[in-house]
């Protein structure tokens, strides 16, 4: 896995290409991220880069959290998220990533957590199918019968039912990027990512 970066969603909107298509985009605000610890094979097994995103009072975290960051003189930092990589000696703790380590027409896989539904339905849930409306149907949105009678005589795991929708961590894959602002730190990605406005997110290079 190649080094990614974290950042926030900002939101959708659309754009012209060059020969007048309309693209639907996402605008993201990403990094600055810093380099806060090297794992090696040495030391630790595996090599992995952890960095920090987003700087926050230092009472917002814990001693643990503080001490980590202290160590090499690191500003707090709210998020930490660690990549596997294959070579650690291109890289430094107090190293800045930004979005210049991406580059335009780029496809990139974007993690995060997706927007929570509450509880629902089999129809929204599961893509279910309804019951008859007419003729004195009772039963319109019921799951009906959810296993058999006397053998084995209870629900098998993984029956598809009612419950939780949404509120998970998902992944997009092979998103394009369209444009690439430096200065303020925005990708514009073609497409839409997980989540809500202002959702933390994982992008990282597609293999």
């Amino acid at each position: 896995m190649a080094v990614g970066l974290l950042g926030n969603k900002i939101g959708m909107t659309q754009i012209f290409d060059e020969s007048g298509n309309i693209i639907p985009v996402t605008i993201l605000k990403v990094g600055p991220c810093v380099i806060t610890q090297i794992k090696t094979q040495l030391n630790d097994g595996y090599n992995s880069i952890q960095i920090g995103y987003g700087n926050v009072s230092s009472n917002k975290l814990t001693q643990p959290e503080l001490g980590h960051l202290k160590k090499f003189d690191l500003q707090p930092l709210r998020y930490l998220k660690e990549f596997r990589v294959n070579e650690t000696e291109e890289f430094e703790i107090g190293q800045v990533l930004n979005v210049d380590a991406f580059e335009s027409g780029q496809l990139v896989n974007i993690r995060g957590k997706s927007v929570g539904k509450g509880f629902s339905g089999l129809q929204k849930r599961h893509n279910f199918s309804r019951g008859p409306m007419t003729h004195g149907s009772k039963n319109h949105r019921a799951p009906g019968s959810i296993g058999m009678g006397t053998t084995p005589g209870r629900v098998l795991p993984g029956k598809k039912m009612a419950g939780q929708l949404g509120n998970k961590i998902a992944t997009i894959r092979k998103l394009k990027i369209i444009q690439i602002n430096s200065e303020e730190n925005i990708l514009v990605i073609k497409g839409s990512v997980p989540g809500k406005p202002g959702n933390l997110l994982s992008i990282v290079p597609s293999e």
